[in-house]
C-alpha cells in the first residue's frame, strides 16, 4: 500500500524533509508540461504526495539518474539529466533542485541533444547486461567531462566493469 505524505506542511521548518539519512527526490508528472522522472536507480522508499507528485528516497551510496523536462506553449524550456550518488547524513554534497539534501553529482547535462546522448549511453550499458546504477562513478564523471568538451565518451565495457568490481573489493 502506498502511503500519502505531505512533507510541506508541519514537521520541519522551511519544508525540509525528515533527517532519516536518505536522499529524497521530488518527482512531478504533468503530461506534456512537466516531466521529472528517474531513469535508473533503486529507490528505498516512495511516497505519493498527490496525483502528480511523489517523493522517492535513496540510501546513501546509491546512484540514480534524474531526468527533468519541462515545456510551455512555445516548446521545451528545460531538458536536463543528472546522475547523482546519494549522500549520507552530514556528508558534503552539491545542491540540486528537487533533491534533498543534495548529492554527489557524477554527471550533469543540459539540452536535448546531450540528454539524448547520455540516454543512449545508458541504453548501451544495459544492453551489456549491466545495471547502470552499478557502473563505476568514475565512468559517469568521464562521460560528463567528454560531453562537456563536445567529445564522444569511451564506451563502458564488461572488462572495465569487472575491473571496477575487483577494485571495489580491495579498496576500503
Amino acid at each position: 500500500m502506498t502511503q500519502v505524505v505531505d512533507f510541506h506542511s508541519g514537521g520541519s521548518p522551511h519544508g525540509a524533509l525528515p533527517s532519516d539519512g536518505l536522499t529524497h527526490v521530488e518527482l512531478t508528472w504533468v503530461a506534456k508540461k512537466i516531466e521529472f522522472w528517474i531513469r535508473f536507480g533503486s529507490a528505498d522508499r516512495e511516497e505519493v504526495l498527490d496525483r502528480r507528485r511523489r517523493i522517492v528516497s535513496f540510501r546513501p551510496g546509491a546512484a540514480f539518474a534524474f531526468v527533468r523536462w519541462a515545456a510551455n506553449d512555445f516548446g521545451t524550456i528545460i531538458s536536463r539529466l543528472d546522475i547523482v550518488r546519494a549522500v549520507g547524513s552530514g556528508e558534503v554534497c552539491q545542491t540540486l533542485p528537487f533533491v534533498r539534501p543534495g548529492g554527489d553529482i557524477l554527471l550533469k547535462v543540459e539540452g536535448w541533444p546531450n540528454v539524448e546522448r547520455v540516454l543512449q549511453t545508458i541504453d548501451a550499458i544495459e544492453r551489456l547486461g549491466i545495471d547502470p546504477q552499478a557502473v563505476s562513478h568514475d565512468h559517469w564523471r568521464h562521460v560528463h567531462n567528454r560531453t562537456a568538451a563536445g567529445q564522444e565518451p569511451r564506451g563502458y565495457t564488461l572488462d572495465l566493469h569487472r575491473a571496477y568490481l575487483l577494485r571495489r573489493r580491495v579498496q576500503p
